[in-house]
């Protein structure tokens, strides 16, 4: 027969074992939650940085078609300037300056004028100071 001073001590051990179970259970939770959303920022980040690349590509094209010259653009998503595919969300700012030297001259005598393109691609997602905001810069130089 229990004694008067053993009753409701299981009752005691059960609350405080259903309390750490529900600690551990908020914690994998929090856990889990906070793992999805890294998966999620690295992505955009890694979308982000392939805009930004689809801008260096932009501005080496158009230095091929116009030498010599500088220009920029802006990729916005929804107008005519949207990028396709999972790029579609991105804006993206490039921009080119042009700089020119005169290299040796060449065997008939006439110096060889070389273009040097500072390029820069910003490509942007989400608002500046919200958790979804992803932002990625990718500077080349060409000749």
């Amino acid at each position: 027969m229990l004694n008067t001073l053993q009753r409701g001590f299981s009752l005691v051990s059960a609350i405080f074992l259903l309390v750490v179970l529900a600690g551990l259970g908020a914690v994998m939770v929090t856990f889990s939650t906070v793992q999805n959303q890294s998966l999620a920022m690295d992505l955009l980040g890694s979308r982000a940085y392939q805009a930004a690349q689809a801008g260096i590509e932009w501005a080496s094209y158009n230095i091929g078609v116009n030498p010599g010259t500088a220009g920029s653009t802006t990729f916005v998503p929804g107008t005519a300037t949207t990028l396709g595919g999972n790029l579609a969300p991105f804006n993206v700012a490039v921009s080119y300056s042009a700089s020119s030297y005169t290299d040796a001259t060449t065997s008939g005598g006439s110096p060889v004028t070389v273009w040097i393109y500072n390029v820069t691609s910003t490509a942007t997602f989400g608002t500046v100071g919200t958790p979804d905001y992803v932002e990625r810069v990718v500077t080349a130089k060409m000749r």
